[in-house]
């Protein structure tokens, strides 16, 4: 997850390309017709929710680079198909107790809320956090100040990672009473003194500890999305996989198995058939 909301984060896009992008591809036969996303009825999301996917995923894939960006390939409708169906709801995973959602992640997922729920209880947070921080919610920010609030919840994300102290192991209330204590209000940026007179530094995380894989589940899906077969909802017109040079879902590579560095000429194929 770190540092993908700089200028150049683009570069994780064509990590698999080693620089062979195919292009001039045209249709061979038309695919679908599919709802533009203005006129689109989310299956899981609210209307607020959705907005907030379309300014997101817009941010961590933009469309002002060279290749087509999150909206083009229509990633927040992959997100919302997926949210709707059996990994939104946790189906096939071990979701028993007992939970501890502040524990080291290298115990796994450690959170009794399934993938949806953290998305909506996720986005309720972070545009509350927005609003106290910039003054609207995220989808009504600058694309500056989306920036910056990603990057905040990015290295939120990352400390809640580090289990740094007993607030991040005792979940938001210890977080929030840390911060109300003297040693949390005595200084700037939440600085204080403890009884050794040593100075100790508190910040309020903007997630809980339930909600902490908020932004991992955001960027992982966002990239799923981008690259996953057309017939999930995203990856529309097999756009990221005519810019990478991916070949998609054909059935036999025997004819080029023994060229090595030669561009692949025949573009992408859909699981479904579809050719780009």
């Amino acid at each position: 997850m770190k540092n993908i909301l700089i200028p150049t984060r683009r570069a994780f896009l064509q990590a698999g390309a080693a620089g062979v992008a195919a292009s001039g591809f045209q249709p061979l036969w038309a695919q679908e017709p599919v709802v533009p996303l203005d006129q689109y009825q989310p299956e899981f999301l609210s209307g607020a929710e959705w907005s907030f996917i379309m300014a997101a995923t817009a941010r961590l894939i933009p469309s002002d680079g060279d290749g087509p960006g999150a909206i083009e390939a229509r990633v927040p409708v992959f997100i919302d198909r997926d949210l709707a169906g059996p990994f939104g709801q946790a189906a096939d995973w071990y979701m028993e107790g007992p939970h501890e959602p502040g524990a080291n992640p290298d115990f796994g997922y450690q959170t009794p809320l399934t993938p949806a729920e953290i998305y909506r209880g996720g986005i309720a947070r972070f545009d509350e956090w927005c609003v106290a921080e910039y003054g609207a919610a995220f989808a009504d920010l600058s694309t500056e100040s989306q920036d910056a609030a990603l990057n905040a919840l990015e290295t939120d994300a990352e400390r809640a990672e580090e289990a740094l102290g007993p607030a991040a192991g005792e979940g938001e209330q210890a977080t929030n009473e840390t911060a109300a204590s003297p040693a949390g209000q005595g200084g700037q940026g939440g600085a204080g003194g403890n009884e050794n007179g040593a100075q100790t530094q508190t910040t309020v995380r903007i997630m809980p500890d339930e909600l902490r894989d908020f932004f991992a589940l955001l960027v992982q899906n966002t990239k799923e999305g981008y690259f996953s077969d057309p017939k999930y909802g995203g990856n529309h017109q097999m756009a990221s996989w005519v810019y990478i040079g991916f070949p998609g879902a054909r059935a036999s590579f025997l004819e080029w198995v023994d060229k090595d560095n030669i561009p692949y000429p025949l573009g992408p194929v859909s699981i479904n058939g579809e050719r780009a």
